[in-house]
């Protein structure tokens, strides 16, 4: 393993302690007022407090918990659906193909910012809302992988023997091209959740992500944006979280990438 990697390893593990242990490690509530506005680093409060007084390190712990769980959830959906129609696609081909090939088209031409935004404008706002919007857009992209990825596996000869033979479609899909394209996948995995997470901060900046009182690191870097005008570093320790789990996931993405191509030894 590379430093980079094992560096990408921890900051991804402290994350998820974070977002596992975040309420329970938190010393006060995520809506609790503790203090006065946007009170200095204390010993009381390390990271200072927000706009109405809350603690900081605890809505941000909060936040750990919500902003990491939901943009999972919504990552792990979109691939559930897009391995699934992408893998459809790919075996089967034909008609089948070419129409979500063409509904995946026409989804992805739309700006995915305006129609996340006008999704949410009109429906109720929810974190289930909020995990689908993010899945079906994301799914886009996963499914394009997948198709791809399966399409080169599907005109193998293993996989023509398993026509042959009268394997069902069950069959060829989880046992002969799943385990072939997991590599490519694993990695996407990674990039999309970054993609996830980075989405939903920016529609939880924008009022139309998480809703608060709840804990949200987008929704904190805008609670707390004017406080730049004053000279005060608030908004930026959510920034500064968000962007650091960014850069951990994707280093363990760019070792994952590089231990996949790497040629193996037969």
């Amino acid at each position: 393993m590379t430093p980079s990697a094992a560096i990408g390893f921890v900051i991804v593990g402290v994350y998820a302690l974070a977002a596992l242990l975040g309420p329970w490690l938190a010393p006060y509530g995520e809506a609790e007022i503790v203090a006065d506005v946007w009170e200095p680093f204390s010993a009381a409060h390390p990271l200072g407090t927000d706009n109405l007084g809350r603690d900081m390190l605890s809505r941000l712990l909060w936040g750990a918990t919500r902003t990491i769980g939901v943009a999972l959830a919504a990552t792990m959906l979109s691939f559930l659906i897009g391995m699934s129609l992408g893998y459809l696609a790919a075996v089967v081909g034909g008609w089948l193909d070419q129409l979500l090939s063409r509904a995946v088209d026409a989804l992805m031409a739309i700006p995915t910012l305006i129609f996340a935004l006008v999704v949410l404008a009109v429906l109720p706002p929810s974190v289930t809302i909020l995990v689908l919007v993010i899945a079906v857009l994301d799914s886009t992209r996963v499914f394009r992988l997948a198709r791809a990825v399966a399409m080169d596996v599907v005109v193998m000869d293993f996989v023509e023997v398993a026509r042959l033979r009268g394997e069902r479609l069950g069959w060829i899909v989880f046992r002969e091209v799943l385990p072939n394209t997991l590599p490519p996948l694993i990695a996407e995995f990674g990039l999309r959740f970054c993609f996830a997470f980075l989405f939903l901060s920016s529609l939880s900046f924008l009022g139309l992500g998480i809703q608060p009182p709840a804990a949200d690191w987008g929704g904190m870097v805008r609670d707390n944006a004017n406080a730049i005008s004053f000279g005060l570093v608030v908004p930026l320790i959510p920034a500064a979280a968000i962007a650091l789990l960014t850069i951990g996931v994707n280093l363990v993405v760019d070792w994952q990438l590089e231990r996949s191509a790497r040629p193996r030894r037969t």
